[in-house]
């Protein structure tokens, strides 16, 4: 029992997301996105501005640019060992071996990369529909946090947390977290109930 208490002791120390963008001016989008979050998760949420894209992260021969980069750039936007920082680009992300990524998360620094360029429906050459845009950016926003806090894939549907490959697997996950998913990201977050 000690363990367990030691343990979740360690992890109640996550307590708030900072957002990030990267060449993004929208404050529309970051106010909404923030609200979200913090009714999602129950966690303090705060937007701390906008800065160049990471030069180094662009491969010309890909055309796109690599998600690491942007996480390395995050980690000096930390004030505390506690936050979990989510970056915000609209820009095309790849990891190594991958077309493409929606986004990209490290569980051990709690640092996240979104890309909405994918998420747009112009990116399809489909009509605007700043809805289910928005929506979109809440889901891969949600998971990648999900994943800053040590949540895995999920296999049940829908869940936040579910894989996707493509636009039409990030619709249909949703945004929010499956019983499962949410009774631990809850614990992880100290929301449970004793």
């Amino acid at each position: 029992m000690l363990d367990i208490e030691i343990s979740d002791r360690k992890m109640c120390r996550l307590k708030r997301v900072l957002i990030k963008s990267f060449s993004v001016e929208d404050a529309s989008l970051f106010r909404r996105l923030k609200k979200e979050i913090e009714r999602e998760l129950s966690i303090e949420c705060e937007y701390i501005g906008d800065q160049p894209i990471p030069f180094a992260s662009y491969n010309t021969l890909r055309k796109q640019f690599l998600a690491e980069k942007f996480l390395e750039t995050l980690l000096i936007e930390k004030d505390f060992e506690e936050d979990i920082v989510l970056g915000i680009c609209d820009v095309d992300l790849y990891e190594p071996g991958l077309n493409f990524v929606f986004g990209m998360a490290s569980p051990f620094y709690h640092v996240a990369v979104v890309s909405t360029k994918r998420l747009r429906e112009s990116f399809y050459g489909r009509t605007c529909n700043e809805d289910l845009f928005f929506s979109r950016v809440l889901s891969e926003s949600v998971h990648e946090i999900g994943h800053t806090l040590g949540l895995e894939h999920c296999s049940t549907h829908p869940c936040v947390m579910n894989f996707s490959n493509s636009i039409e697997e990030t619709d249909d996950k949703g945004f929010r977290f499956c019983s499962s998913c949410k009774s631990k990201m809850e614990r992880i977050l100290c929301l449970y109930q004793n």
